[in-house]
């Protein structure tokens, strides 16, 4: 709310308003077009309610008015229904319904007076349709028709004006002239626009001026200053104030900003930053590299920066070139050919300028257009040996001895030095070492024999060297082509396989032959044919040379057989042209084959004499096979019978060297499950087998078991060790790879004897253990579980 009225004011206000939209009604609340105003109608003579409810319409209204935001502590009062129908009896009651009714608007049932009970906003509702009617109190039946009314909710000046599209952004062109258009602004206000001047809104700018002014009514934003320089300032933001109730003081305003931007336009020319340009590059600078970069200087941006460069007319023209880097809109100089110190040092290259896109509004501004000159100083650098002709072609002839000259290169060095030359050759271009090259006078020669037919065409590299920096090295080409000559003879094109078939009738062509030769005469090829001298005169076949480097062979007569002889060989004399001449002479087999009637041969060669079975030689072939198979099968059978049990099971063996160690100091019978230990029972056995051993490779003498019984106990456990390796060394059925057999035993030295339970396997008589008992606790237990060992049945 922009101001305050007290609550008698308000309601003074609204009846006036009331008032003013009833004038011209017969009485207040009635309707004068109807012709029935309030009090109008009277009761039926019969004077019953009947006749009041027949009656057409007594009491009619159509709108109230009511002020929005009422502020006061008493409902406001709307208006009052009456009905003429109503005596003041109090046997009427009103009855309102509708939009609001009893939440925002109320009735007084006995009088009429509607009052609204809440703040109103006309922004958010701008009227209420409700129902009115009078009612029999004691009824409740209706004794008027139902009425239809409109309260309107009356405007007041309490929303300020809003820019919805708000904050705006806007450009214009720069150098722009006065008034031109920027952009259009706009405001809303929600009051009600047919009421007042609540919604009427003005446009003012608050900041921005000088530079832009806006248009009151329309809102239009337009340049208030010419020629504004976005070089000079690119962007203003403006403030722009929409008042309503038409500007007047009380008013309620609103603001909202314009963002201008001045987009640029092609009022700059390019300049230069320098009239002269100095750079230096070396002479042994790559083709096609960038030499140097200049750029004018523009103030606009975009497009309108673009420029094009171009060189200037100079005698440099084709050695350099210039275009533009479209990123940076620089000038970027070019080499196009190589450069040479001692020919020109220096260039000085004139160089223009020139805006792409030209604006002809600002022609006046000046040429869009600079110069400038850039000057190239040469350096020297030492440079490699140049030969007189890179590419030189030379020719030998195929039979050039050793040491033969076919040419001479030269090469000279570019700088002012004039440092002498050695040459040489690349030898990865003659591998072979061909030819070779004097270092001094650069003269090529002959160093091997050469073969055209081999290799036709040597391609070889040249280095020149200088001889003050051997780092420096020149290279050139040479082409040496080798000439032909007549070196190897013709020979047959093919391998013939020729058919003869035994029913030829004689005169007919059996073969069509033809020779190449691998040398590459001038004039090209014409070979000779003809048979050699010692079948010249056969009475078999005879040859017909066609004259075009092919020859027929076709035979003399009829009645060949196979029988008689499978194969003929004719030897073919082939002269080529060449001088002098070469020859040779070339065997052509012609078999002779059992043909059908169209002359497709069947079956060629030898024909075999024993139609049905075996060479005596084929026999005996299978004989020796079997009896070989036999003699194998009894060897495999032999060795099994002698194989013995092996050390290792079958399931422990492996592909590595084994050691089978056995640190148990009496483990039974179950010890000897991998060796045969019974040798080892005790050492009075080994002493007897030993002895015996001893006493067999002797001659069965008796005394030397007794002598060995004499000898220390390692001595004999050595013996008998080496005994056993003698055995093991030629036993076929030992393990193919190394193993580790350990024998051990007591000694006879000890107060307990043995422990061991070896000497149980060489006697089948009972033990007792009861000297175990002797010994203590511990040993009483082994006792036992010896003696049940023994006593349990097997």
């Amino acid at each position: 709310m922009s101001g305050c009225t007290c609550p008698g004011v308000r309601r003074a206000l609204a009846l006036l308003a009331l008032l003013g939209s009833l004038g011209g009604r017969g009485c207040w609340g009635s309707d004068p077009g109807s012709g029935e105003l309030e009090g109008q109608g009277s009761r039926h003579p019969r004077g019953s309610w009947e006749a009041a409810l027949r009656h057409k319409r007594s009491w009619v209204w159509n709108q109230f008015f009511v002020l929005e935001e009422y502020t006061g502590n008493e409902p406001l009062y709307v208006g009052k229904l009456h009905s003429d129908v109503d005596g003041g009896d109090g046997k009427v009651k009103y009855v309102l319904s509708g939009e609001g009714a009893a939440s925002i608007f109320t009735i007084d049932e006995n009088t009429g007076d509607i009052h609204a009970t809440k703040r109103l906003d006309r922004e958010a509702q701008a009227y209420y349709t409700l129902q009115a009617q009078a009612v029999d109190r004691v009824t409740n039946q209706p004794v008027e028709p139902r009425s239809e009314f409109v309260v309107k909710v009356q405007d007041i000046n309490d929303n300020e004006p809003k820019f919805l599209d708000g904050p705006y952004m806007a450009g214009v062109p720069e150098m722009s002239p006065l008034g031109t258009m920027v952009v259009q602004v706009a405001a809303t206000d929600a009051d009600d626009p047919t009421y007042g001047n609540s919604a009427r809104v003005i446009y003012s700018i608050i900041h921005g001026q000088p530079y832009f002014s806006v248009e009151p009514r329309t809102g239009i934003i337009r340049t208030a200053l010419p020629n504004m320089d976005r070089e000079t300032r690119d962007q203003y933001v403006l403030v722009i104030q929409a008042k309503d109730m038409v500007g007047q003081m009380g008013g309620l305003s609103g603001t909202t900003s314009v963002t201008v931007t001045l987009t640029d336009v092609n009022d700059n020319p390019p300049r230069f930053t320098h009239k002269n340009y100095q750079n230096t590059v070396l002479e042994s600078l790559p083709v096609h590299s960038v030499v140097a970069r200049v750029k004018a200087a523009d103030a606009d941006v975009g497009p309108n920066a673009e420029m094009d460069y171009r060189l200037m007319d100079g005698d440099y023209l084709g050695l350099f070139n210039i275009s533009t880097d479209e990123e940076t809109q620089e000038g970027v100089i070019v080499l196009l050919k190589p450069l040479d110190f001692e020919t020109k040092s220096s260039f000085s290259l004139r160089i223009e300028a020139t805006n792409r896109n030209i604006d002809s509004n600002f022609l006046s501004v000046g040429p869009f257009s600079d110069l400038a000159v850039v000057k190239l100083t040469v350096e020297d650098v030492n440079e490699p040996p140049v030969f007189s002709t890179p590419l030189l072609k030379m020719v030998v002839s195929e039979d050039a001895r050793m040491g033969t000259s076919i040419g001479r290169v030269s090469a000279h060095d570019p700088d002012s030095t004039n440092s002498g030359i050695r040459y040489s050759i690349d030898r990865n271009t003659d591998l072979e070492r061909f030819f070779n090259v004097d270092a001094l006078s650069g003269v090529i020669s002959t160093a091997k024999p050469l073969d055209r037919e081999a290799n036709s065409v040597h391609n070889l590299t040249l280095l020149a060297i200088e001889s003050q920096d051997p780092t420096q090295i020149g290279k050139g080409i040479a082409l040496i082509t080798v000439l032909d000559i007549n070196d190897n003879a013709p020979v047959f094109a093919i391998d013939y396989e020729t058919l003869l078939c035994e029913n030829a009738m004689p005169g007919q062509l059996i073969q069509t032959i033809s020779a190449v030769d691998k040398d590459e005469p001038p004039s090209g090829h014409r070979f000779y044919f003809s048979l050699a001298s010692p079948v010249a005169g056969n009475l078999n076949f005879t040859l017909r040379d066609n004259k075009d480097n092919t020859a027929s062979i076709l035979t003399k007569r009829g009645g060949f057989r196979r029988r008689e002889q499978p194969v003929y060989r004719l030897p073919v004399l082939i002269v080529d042209s060449g001088s002098p001449a070469l020859s040779s002479t070339n065997t052509l087999a012609l078999r002779v084959c059992d043909c059908d009637a169209d002359g497709v041969a069947m079956s060629c060669g030898a024909v075999a004499y024993t139609a049905t079975g075996l060479s005596t030689g084929a026999l005996l072939a299978i004989l020796g096979c079997i009896l070989t198979l036999l003699i194998m099968v009894l060897l495999i059978v032999t060795m099994r019978g002698r194989r013995k049990t092996p050390l290792i099971l079958e399931e422990e063996r492996d592909i590595r060297e084994n050691i089978v160690r056995y640190d148990d100091e009496g483990g039974g019978e179950e010890d000897t499950e991998a060796f045969d230990m019974v040798a080892l029972r005790n050492l009075n056995a080994m002493h007897a087998d030993l002895g015996a051993r001893r006493d067999a490779s002797s001659g069965g003498s008796s005394r030397r078991p007794a002598a060995f019984k004499s000898l220390p106990d390692h001595v004999v456990f050595r013996e008998f060790i080496w005994d056993r390796l003698k055995v093991a060394d030629v036993d076929p059925s030992a393990p193919p790879y190394d193993s580790l057999q350990t024998y051990a035993f007591e000694g006879s030295g000890s107060v307990a004897e043995s422990l061991s339970s070896l000497e149980s396997l060489s006697s089948d008589s009972e033990h007792s253990y009861d000297y175990l008992s002797n010994w203590g606790p511990r040993f009483k237990k082994l006792a036992d579980l010896e003696t049940l060992y023994t006593t349990s049945p097997s």
